[in-house]
């Protein structure tokens, strides 16, 4: 109904405007990339944090005799069974330990190929204090030769380098939104210098500055609509297509980035921001100018 309205100024004529719905789709494409790598990012850092931290990965150096290697690792369990801090460990057997390797090395490493450590992946306790360097501390008096990798040295760095770009993503978004409403600002004057005569006459006949802005933000409304609407269709394909070049990638190397409902909900409502930034905009910028113009 809002977009039909009848004007008091032929403002659908404008010349000057008909190029401001396609600048609208080019900010809302941009604005829904931006958004969607934030969200992208944030759900990434999730879940690599919700599966990396709070385990442990625990390296036995083989030596030549596999006699007391075995006996090593048996030591190990053995300790790991009594320390109350460990939730669950978990012995990686050479097969499962090549088919990690694979993507790294090639399928040339075949068993007894490679001088292979054993692993144990760990998990602790939530909520729990106990550190890398606690169960080292209690390893090294009964077992040698073993090396612990604490993920939450790499993680957060990780979590510090996808912070730096989702600062970048909002900073980017915070450009679009003021290039959107500089536009909008910039158009809005322009009317209203080609629309000065007609505005005064409506003044003349009683109407108020309210109800000229109105004409005005209705226009910017139905515009930022059109626009958004198309940006919106150019951004989905382009979403999908990145979504599904993402998925062919191997899932170890890069966890599922798939959008969840909330996700597509705030990219569907995009448009409709945009184009209500618009109206707000061309309103303010209409009540300003009118009380310096008359």
């Amino acid at each position: 109904m809002i977009l039909t309205a009848r004007s008091d100024l032929p403002l659908d004529k404008d010349e000057h405007s008909r190029f401001l719905p396609w600048l609208i789709a080019f900010m809302v494409f941009l604005s829904i990339l931006a958004v969607a790598g934030m969200l992208v990012l944030n759900a990434t850092a999730s879940r690599w944090d919700t599966g990396v931290r709070g385990n442990l990965t625990i390296q036995v150096v083989p030596t030549d005799d596999a006699a007391v290697d075995e006996a090593r690792l048996n030591e190990l369990l053995t300790v790991l069974a009594t320390t109350p801090e460990v939730a669950r460990y978990n012995a990686l057997d050479e097969m499962r330990l090549i088919s990690l390797l694979e993507p790294w090395v090639g399928p040339s490493a075949v068993k007894g190929d490679l001088p292979l450590p054993r692993l144990i992946d760990v998990g602790l306790k939530h909520a729990t204090d106990f550190t890398a360097e606690d169960l080292g501390a209690l390893l090294g008096g009964r077992v040698k030769g073993v090396a612990i990798d604490d993920h939450r040295v790499w993680l957060d760095r990780l979590v510090r380098i996808i912070e730096t770009f989702e600062v970048l993503a909002l900073v980017v978004l915070l450009f679009i939104v003021m290039a959107t409403a500089g536009t909008v600002v910039f158009t809005t004057r322009t009317g209203l210098a080609i629309h000065r005569e007609a505005i005064e006459v409506l003044h003349l006949i009683g109407a108020h500055d309210d109800y000229i802005a109105r004409q005005f933000a209705k226009r910017a409304l139905s515009l930022g609509i059109h626009g958004g609407l198309l940006g919106l269709v150019l951004a989905l394909p382009t979403l999908w297509m990145l979504t599904h070049l993402a998925s062919s990638l191997d899932e170890r190397l890069l966890p599922d980035i798939g959008f969840g409902p909330w996700h597509w909900v705030l990219v569907l409502a995009m448009p409709v921001s945009v184009a209500l930034i618009a109206m707000t905009t061309a309103k303010v910028t209409v009540m300003r100018n009118l009380a310096r113009m008359l």
